[in-house]
């Protein structure tokens, strides 16, 4: 990526997309933050919802960091169009001091000089790590750091948006004595504290070096639902001026952008455009990875672009924008098919922990992300850009109603043998009951006599699962380890 130092020409500040800007004598926002750690103390680990699997099985160790500067916040330089072409000036400035949570190969020469900075999510009152969950064992593969930073106010100190039993205060709250010293000014400020995180990965910082001696090659900023949302201003507005990140995944977004001020969501401030696109004129490859439930819930459909120079969107169909992967499989999930098992059985499809009213979605959102995420970093080292993807369709009605075959499964977008071979009818659609259900999709199984109608055989549903699966493979939207997987359950299924 590229290595200015500061006092010298580029401007540096957050996320990965953004236009080719011209030079400028000091970098955007609040300038050189300073890292200490590693950090010890309290309960003795890290306070993240992420794996539980033990990261030295598969050759990682983890470590956190505190990081602190003056943050600088933003104001509009003119009002924001759909386009995307934002401009901003800096504002305000304030101190600031947060975590950062860092997984790394344990020996260097495993390393392949990527760095995955995750925006950790705060939707439900804490730091969860969303993509670190979905796409985990890709990552392990290529041998990609990961590091995940608590860019928001919520994740450090609280908020009043907690789900119900939940602990209040944050990390600071939940373990004072290892977190105590954090101060977070406000999310006004999430932005340049996102870009003084991807400064210290790069090792743009002072202090300690959070990746070691880790040979950092790039870093490619990352983010699901709300912190897409703010990946999505990060790209249009902040990026143009910092220019830190090599490459952006903005994963399951709504229409619309988080504000620059306070506001945690979009929909609670108007300052940003109701429909935004992504900018056309990036200077670093953006992809954006969208499931059934980011039209259904999240009103996507009006800001679909598309593809361009340095854009690509990803829909996928048969998914939701959480699922039974995240909810749970993904924690110890370490490549060995069981997941996929477990996905692809109907008769292990339940309304999960969370106490859904009806059975959540058992998609195969996670297989397809891993896919996207090879072809994203490919495409920062300078290779080929992902394929373009076909479209979901939707129908032309008063609002917006997926088109779904005779089994329920949606029509266009990225097929899989999960939705074009299907035991079940997987969807976006919403769900009832305990909380965040809404947004974790349905999975209906097909009655026995369907089943035997489709698949006379357990040869016949073989045959036909392979060659669905063959074709996303050719086609660059599932990698060879996910499809022998998938394979391999399809096997050991009892169908019809």
């Amino acid at each position: 990526m590229r290595r200015p130092t500061f006092g010298i020409l580029l401007v540096l500040t957050m996320s990965l997309t953004g236009l080719v800007g011209s030079a400028a004598a000091a970098p955007s926002g609040g300038g050189e933050p300073t890292v200490s750690g590693p950090v010890t103390g309290g309960q003795g680990f890290p306070s993240i919802l992420t794996t539980n699997f033990s990261l030295a099985d598969v050759g990682y160790e983890s470590a956190e960091y505190f990081i602190e500067g003056t943050a600088t916040s933003y104001a509009q330089a003119a009002p924001f169009k759909a386009d995307g072409k934002w401009k901003v000036d800096e504002k305000d400035t304030a101190p600031y001091k947060t975590r950062m949570v860092v997984y790394r190969p344990i020996d260097p020469k495993d390393f392949n000089g990527t760095v995955f900075l995750e925006w950790l999510n705060v939707s439900a009152g804490f730091d969860t790590s969303p993509d670190w969950l979905s796409a985990h064992n890709q990552m392990i593969r290529a041998g990609a750091a990961w590091v995940g930073v608590s860019a928001q106010a919520v994740g450090v100190q609280g908020g009043a948006d907690v789900i119900p039993g939940a602990a209040t205060g944050g990390i600071k709250g939940g373990d004072p004595a290892r977190y105590g010293t954090l101060d977070h000014p406000g999310d006004a400020y999430s932005y340049d504290i996102y870009t003084q995180a991807g400064r210290a990965v790069a090792g743009d910082a002072k202090g300690v070096n959070p990746l070691g001696d880790l040979d950092v090659k790039r870093v490619i900023a990352v983010g699901e639902s709300q912190s897409a949302f703010r990946l999505t201003t990060y790209v249009n507005a902040i990026h143009p001026l910092a220019k830190v990140f090599d490459g952006f995944l903005i994963h399951s977004r709504g229409a619309g952008s988080a504000p620059l001020g306070e506001s945690q969501f979009s929909q609670r401030d108007s300052s940003t455009p109701k429909d935004a696109h992504i900018r056309t004129d990036t200077d670093v490859p953006v992809l954006t990875f969208q499931t059934e439930s980011d039209f259904l819930l999240l009103g996507f459909l009006p800001a679909r672009q598309p593809d361009s120079k340095n854009f690509r969107l990803w829909e996928v169909a048969g998914t939701s924008h959480a699922d039974a992967y995240t909810v749970g499989l993904s924690m110890g999930d370490l490549g060995d098919g069981k997941a996929e098992l477990t996905l692809l059985d109907p008769a292990a499809a339940s309304g999960s922990v969370l106490k859904c009213t009806q059975n959540i979605n058992a998609g195969p959102a996670s297989a397809v992300l891993n896919a996207g995420l090879e072809h994203l970093e490919q495409w920062v080292e300078g290779g080929p850009p992902p394929p373009h993807a076909p479209r979901l369709v939707f129908a032309e009605t008063a609002g917006p109603t997926l088109v779904r075959d005779q089994y329920g499964n949606a029509k266009g977008g990225i097929r899989t043998p999960v939705v074009d071979v299907p035991l079940a009818a997987n969807t976006g659609e919403k769900n009832q009951g305990g909380s965040f259900c809404v947004v974790f999709g349905t999975t209906v199984p097909l009655d026995a006599a369907t089943l035997a109608a489709l698949y006379p055989t357990h040869d016949d549903y073989v045959q036909k699962f392979d060659a669905a699966t063959d074709k996303a493979v050719k086609a660059g939207f599932m990698l060879a380890p996910e499809a022998k997987n998938w394979k391999a359950a399809a096997r050991q299924l009892s169908v019809p």
